[in-house]
């Protein structure tokens, strides 16, 4: 491959706009040392691809986000299309997920403004988080069953608003690292279950996960998930990285690094 192309290629995933030929090219290019895993900006392209969701900033302003949503939901209703398309089950699972997310909220902070403190409101306050946590999880399941990409990836975001993930939303990123098609995918899975790697189960998973990844660039960032958590118990799962002959120079160097800093 040119070195035009090569160049190409790389600023395109450093700018957030690889697509997912781009991306097994530069697998097939690290693999081969054509190209460096530092040539990727240290993986910092993930970030520009991660969707946030605008958190409210009153209770005010999320009663008109909502209504204003609930309007133009009703005008798509309009047409024999646009009916079928709202009430197709998973078109409609998520629509309503973020309506009641938002509704709820609204509320929640509109009684808290205007009632005193009392033990009674705190546990009214307290049903309704919970409230909004399940609807956060079930969105979040729901959109990890999308086939496109930015579906997928909103769900991994959605963890960054819950307050803590429940087993059954880390057991979904666990097999969204080890089984989704798309890096990209897999790197936020990889960042959204960090701050629960000092539960052990979450981190005897991601070292088994160490030897189902094929991905460089996945190698590299668990790597690193591993020193910077001190994961002693990774240390032979990464020298199965080392010993095959697959394996990227760059990649092994990392790698035997992270082992270094281990042992």
């Amino acid at each position: 491959m040119e070195k035009q192309r090569i160049d190409e290629l790389i600023a395109r995933y450093n700018a957030g706009l690889a697509t997912s030929a781009d991306q097994k090219q530069l697998e097939h290019l690290l693999e081969q040392g054509i190209i460096q895993v530092h040539q990727l900006q240290e993986l910092t392209a993930l970030e520009d691809q991660l969707v946030k969701l605008n958190e409210p900033v009153s209770s005010k302003n999320l009663d008109e986000q909502f209504y204003s949503m609930l309007k133009m939901e009703k005008q798509a209703m309009i047409t024999t299309s646009a009916w079928r398309n709202f009430f197709a089950w998973p078109q409609l699972l998520p629509k309503i997920a973020i309506a009641s997310v938002t509704l709820i909220i609204g509320l929640a902070a509109g009684y808290f403004m205007r009632s005193p403190a009392t033990v009674k409101g705190d546990q009214q306050i307290a049903d309704l988080s919970q409230q909004v946590s399940d609807l956060q999880e079930m969105m979040m399941l729901s959109l990890l069953e999308k086939e496109s990409v930015t579906e997928r990836l909103k769900a991994v975001s959605l963890t960054d608003q819950m307050d803590q993930a429940s087993h059954k939303v880390t057991s979904a990123l666990l097999e969204t690292l080890n089984n989704d098609e798309n890096v990209n995918v897999r790197l936020a899975a990889l960042e959204a279950l960090r701050p629960y790697i000092k539960d052990s189960q979450v981190r005897e998973a991601l070292v088994r996960s160490i030897a189902a990844q094929e991905s460089p660039l996945v190698q590299v960032a668990l790597a690193e998930v591993m020193a910077q958590s001190q994961v002693k118990s990774s240390v032979k799962e990464l020298k199965k990285i080392l010993q095959n002959e697959k394996t990227p120079s760059d990649v092994k160097k990392r790698v035997q690094e992270t082992i270094e800093v281990l042992t």
